[in-house]
């Protein structure tokens, strides 16, 4: 008899175009959490009241914190006579009562379709409002939703600040880094660990603060934090970029544009989520640095290793399904495959064609089969092929609560968007000491599931 697990084809989509409850987010609402981490900067929608609203409650319901995102406001009339007027009356309007220092202004589906040209309505702002006082820096990005997901939409503004704002000039010593859409303890962390390095580095962006800052006595109209606008001035002069991101496909990337237009020396390297990744993260830093790793990290690799030990028992053997957008699934696979877990099904709402290959790269030489890897599904797909697999856990998001409930497993809440705990923008993926967050709740999620199944139960392992 074959041992072989059975494998299935993604389900065949009929001869019309339809989602349902999709596994990725719309293309702006990604660029307006990445101009949220550049200091002093509103988001901008080019197009109707709804679309700002909608992406304001998503994003607050994940990060628990006020977010202000300007909109045009466009109405039925616009869309016959076009969004300019309204455009440019709303920069007005933005920048008298906000202050910015920069506004990042995202397309949407509508202007998008009835051909608004933004640019050219910058250029005839900028003539209309010449030798005013005050006016903030402008950058803007085409961002339809029909044309990507939210990871794309935070990696295409990403590059267009670095291209619109970035400039060349003598080398420094300064060193970019580019994480993309991670969590703001992560950013965190990465800032942390940089310094331990000792090296003077630009994150762009950085979420750290404007998505997760302290009580305040009064409303900030724009929350502190976020990179400062002369550090991406400068990151042309940088002597190296470091990118997180394996998947980006054929798009040009912030990285891309560093070293094409200014000669900026260019590492792409996975997420560093588990040790194996976090190792190539790290021993990227020690050639930039010169410097070995600090010994605080050596001692939570070594705690790590002891822990992935201590809890193998419990987590070897075990098969999971595992979502989101694509490089976080990959480091997620990555860390699953080096404690024993097998991802059986990995799914995204991403098209880059590189997912599968890129999970073979971090888990070839550890998994003893790949795991089944769709790309471009919704939650209907993920939920008909899971059902079938035998899965001891989910990893992803909240979207995918319904089917951990369905199978009456754990759901191991990672990514965005976590909208039904408290928490989502604190939980830690990366380096040693996320790896050790995620290994200890992978294992007690585990452990509670065999405790709640357990006729008897049982209060000692």
């Amino acid at each position: 008899m074959s041992t072989n697990p059975p494998t299935f084809n993604k389900p065949k989509k009929p001869n019309y175009l339809s989602t349902t409850n999709a596994c990725k987010l719309c293309k702006p609402l990604g660029a307006c959490l990445a101009f949220k981490g550049i200091e002093g900067a509103v988001p901008y929608l080019h197009g109707s009241q709804g679309c700002a609203t909608y992406m304001r409650r998503y994003i607050i319901s994940h990060y628990n914190e006020p977010i202000d995102i300007a909109s045009s406001s466009l109405s039925e009339k616009h869309a016959v006579y076009g969004g300019g007027p309204n455009l440019k009356l709303g920069l007005t309007n933005v920048a008298a009562k906000y202050r910015p220092e920069l506004i990042g202004i995202a397309t949407t589906c509508l202007t998008e379709t009835i051909g608004d040209d933004v640019a050219m309505y910058l250029r005839q702002y900028a003539e209309d409002t010449k030798g005013s006082v005050g006016l903030p820096t402008f950058v803007n990005v085409s961002t339809p939703s029909y044309s990507g997901t939210h990871m794309e939409g935070f990696q295409t503004a990403v590059r267009e600040v670095v291209a619109q704002l970035s400039e060349g000039g003598p080398r420094s010593e300064t060193v970019n880094l580019l994480p993309g859409f991670v969590s703001s303890a992560d950013y965190r962390l990465l800032h942390e660990i940089l310094a331990d390095f000792g090296l003077n580095a630009t994150v762009l962006p950085d979420l750290s603060e404007t998505m997760d800052g302290p009580a305040l006595l009064e409303y900030e109209k724009i929350q502190g934090g976020g990179t400062p606008i002369a550090a991406i001035k400068a990151m042309g002069r940088a002597k190296a970029t470091i990118e997180f991101g394996t998947t980006l496909g054929a798009m040009t990337t912030a990285g891309d544009v560093l070293r094409e237009k200014f000669s900026v020396m260019h590492h792409r390297i996975g997420m560093p989520i588990g040790i194996r990744e976090t190792d190539v993260f790290f021993n990227l830093l020690e050639e930039l640095s010169g410097q070995p790793t600090p010994e605080k990290y050596v001692k939570q690799r070594g705690r790590l290793v002891d822990a992935y030990v201590d809890g193998h028992k419990y987590v070897f053997g075990k098969r999971a399904v595992v979502y989101g957008e694509e490089d976080l699934v990959v480091g997620l696979c990555a860390f699953l495959a080096e404690i024993g877990i097998q991802p059986v099904l990995c799914a995204t709402g991403g098209t880059s064609g590189k997912l599968k290959e890129a999970i073979a790269a971090v888990t070839g030489d550890t998994l003893l089969e790949q795991p089944q890897v769709f790309e471009d599904v919704d939650f209907y797909e993920i939920n008909e092929m899971a059902g079938q697999m035998n899965i001891d856990l989910v990893v992803g998001h909240s979207k995918g609560y319904p089917l951990a409930k369905k199978l009456d497993i754990p759901l191991i809440r990672v990514g965005f968007p976590i909208h039904d705990r408290i928490g989502g923008q604190r939980i830690l993926h990366l380096g040693y000491s996320g790896a050790q967050q995620l290994f200890d709740t992978v294992t007690n999620a585990l452990i509670e599931k065999k405790q709640d199944d357990s006729p008897v139960g049982y209060f000692y392992m």
